[in-house]
């Protein structure tokens, strides 16, 4: 688990799938509800976010297909590696978002789960598909940016030698 110095986050996963798929339009913290052995398998860094999202059903907010597995050393207690688990959010927020995500092409995904002071946030976010040439817009767009970047510091490594 790598620590953020500035925020004092320990990431346990991220979703960059997310972000190469849908344009971010909100994002929210959350906490979750979660089971003891769910805890320690997250401390031991493990979960998987790629086919998450969220559903709001009867004004609760749910989050389904995380991925946390099995603790190793639990016991008949242990979880289900992809259960349903329920987000802890304020009325207001869950309300904006079920009316944010009814609307056509919206969607409401993970994008990145860790611990902050000891508790376990996730982040989450309105999202908006993207169409496949907005990929690949995006793509082109980095790979620009990183090769614009590059030629600055080799002109500056040469500048630096002559």
């Amino acid at each position: 688990m790598a620590k953020e110095k500035d925020t004092g986050r320990k990431m346990v996963a991220q979703n960059k799938k997310a972000r190469h798929d849908y344009t971010i339009l909100d994002t929210y913290e959350c906490g979750l509800v979660l089971m003891g052995t769910e805890v320690k398998s997250l401390r031991m860094g493990r979960a998987s976010l790629v086919d998450g999202f969220v559903q709001i059903d009867g004004g609760e907010a749910w989050l389904h297909n995380i991925h946390v597995p099995e603790y190793v050393q639990g016991t008949w207690t242990n979880h289900s590696a992809k259960r349903k688990r329920k987000l802890l959010m304020h009325r207001a927020e869950i309300d904006k978002l079920e009316s944010k995500s009814q609307e056509t092409g919206h969607t409401i995904v993970p994008l990145a789960l860790y611990f902050t002071n000891g508790r376990v946030k996730v982040e989450i976010a309105l999202a908006k598909g993207k169409k496949e040439y907005d990929k690949r817009q995006t793509l082109r767009e980095k790979q620009d940016t990183r090769e614009t970047n590059r030629a600055i510091s080799a002109a500056r490594r040469r500048q630096r030698s002559a």
